[in-house]
């Protein structure tokens, strides 16, 4: 699947809030190998296009 390179920023609340509330309105998890540490979690929207939820705002 190509990647579009397009960026969104949003801030409200915590990532762990805002990935409970993705989850509730049908994302779904993507587990590409991830051990938990990396600061941000991969979700896809219904119809499968992969989007990372950051835990920290990009150093950079």
């Amino acid at each position: 699947m190509p990647t579009c390179g397009h960026h969104l920023v949003a801030t409200a609340g915590t990532a762990e809030a805002e990935v409970e509330r993705l989850l509730a309105l049908s994302a779904t998890s993507v587990d590409v190998g991830q051990t938990g540490r990396e600061g941000f979690a991969i979700l896809a929207d219904p119809e499968g296009h992969e989007f990372c939820v950051l835990h920290r705002p990009p150093s950079g």
